[in-house]
């Protein structure tokens, strides 16, 4: 491990390897010539998001860390997890398309007869630090080498819920490529991914890998692994399209305009992997929403339901003050109010957007009762709102 300085001069403690590296050399020369980079810092679209928590301090603490909040935010039971095998996987999807929710914003994408693993995290953890940070609330479904080979794996971003370092040294050693944002190679490179595997994109930026071509597209987010947040690593979302097939799989994101004109550029898409976990009102403009979700995915369709929403970044870490199970009721409230079809797969458990998509709740076996807010709004006019409204019985629904 390298060293990094402290303020006490002569003094000088280890950098833990999973800070990764600062991009440096020609890698730095082309991060600055990127339309992106100003001011010394990769931009978001439409302007600066607000990356810290917004409002009251003492606010967030007293919600974050009251005591039945924090029992709202794990499940109440052990998360079913679907027993995946490496022979299930081998078969070939029978509509050409097939996608493996392995949990957070980890799916393997099966498409035209290529294999495509976003945002691996097979840790325990995601943190720097094997004993401390979000700690997983299910097991990975099944080992990384059960997977079988893949032919690409793409990065949205650098932060530890989506870019581990134990996973990517294990996928070090196999032939597969990575694709990532600009200025994330120098992590991998520091990680021992040899030059030559790096594809590594601005944004609006293509390759080809076999039969895919793979586009690194907006995101409303921000970056940083280290004690240093320098802002020059890029964040983005993706598409990838194969010869019959394309999928969307968003990264963290914000919501914004930027959807509809990726839609138009590169959708329909026959699958979308949306983030729709891990929001809160404190950071409105990184995370979204089931709500924002949903109408992200449509923006994406032209503005009409088509093709399957898989949701992800929600379920296997706690990383906002939200119940655990509150995205999954969500986003099945929003998505049926806008007609699209959304798919509910148990972690670990393959589907074809084209066939029978899984649609059983069933994180509602181990979650506490929710509170559903947002359906306030939507109660028809003249029907009174009872005092038990607010709340329902997950195993009731």
């Amino acid at each position: 491990m390298a060293a990094f300085r402290s303020p006490s001069p002569g003094f000088s403690v280890p950098r833990p390897a999973a800070f990764g590296a600062d991009p440096g050399g020609e890698r730095m020369a082309r991060i600055r010539r990127s339309p992106n980079f100003r001011d010394g810092v990769f931009q978001n679209p439409g302007g600066t998001a607000r990356i810290r928590p917004s409002g009251s301090k003492a606010e967030f603490a007293k919600i974050y860390f009251d005591k039945e909040a924090r029992r709202r935010r794990a499940p109440q039971g052990s998360i079913p997890v679907h027993a995946t095998t490496l022979a299930d996987l081998a078969r070939p999807p029978a509509t050409g398309l097939r996608l493996t929710w392995t949990g957070h914003s980890s799916v393997l994408a099966e498409i035209d007869g290529q294999r495509v693993l976003f945002d691996p995290v097979w840790g325990e953890r995601c943190s720097p630090f094997p004993f401390a940070g979000p700690k997983r609330l299910h097991p990975v479904p099944l080992p990384l080498a059960a997977l079988g080979p893949v032919d690409v794996v793409v990065i949205s971003h650098d932060h530890y819920d989506h870019l581990d370092m134990p996973t990517i040294k294990a996928l070090a050693g196999t032939d597969t490529v990575f694709a990532v944002p600009l200025g994330v190679g120098a992590h991998l490179e520091h990680w021992g991914v040899p030059a030559g595997r790096l594809r590594e994109l601005d944004w609006h930026e293509s390759t080809r890998v076999g039969g895919l071509t793979l586009t690194a597209t907006p995101a409303r987010h921000f970056c940083g692994r280290g004690l240093r947040n320098t802002q020059h690593t890029l964040w983005a979302s993706w598409v990838v399209a194969g010869e019959e097939h394309r999928v969307y799989h968003s990264g963290d994101t914000g919501y914004f305009d930027g959807f509809r004109e990726i839609g138009a550029a590169h959708g329909p898409f026959d699958a979308t992997m949306i983030q729709l976990g891990a929001y809160a009102e404190f950071w409105p403009d990184i995370h979204m929403t089931p709500e924002e979700g949903v109408r992200a995915h449509l923006d994406l369709q032209g503005g009409t339901p088509h093709g399957a929403l898989l949701p992800i970044h929600w379920g296997t870490f706690n990383l906002a003050p939200h119940a655990w199970a509150e995205p999954g009721e969500w986003t099945k409230d929003a998505a049926a109010e806008a007609g699209q079809a959304v798919a509910f797969p148990q972690p670990g458990q393959p589907f074809e957007p084209a066939g029978e998509l899984p649609a059983e709740a069933w994180w509602r076996a181990v979650s506490d009762p929710l509170a559903r807010p947002w359906r306030r709004p939507r109660l028809a006019e003249g029907v009174a709102e009872s005092s038990n409204s607010a709340l329902d019985l997950a195993s009731e629904r």
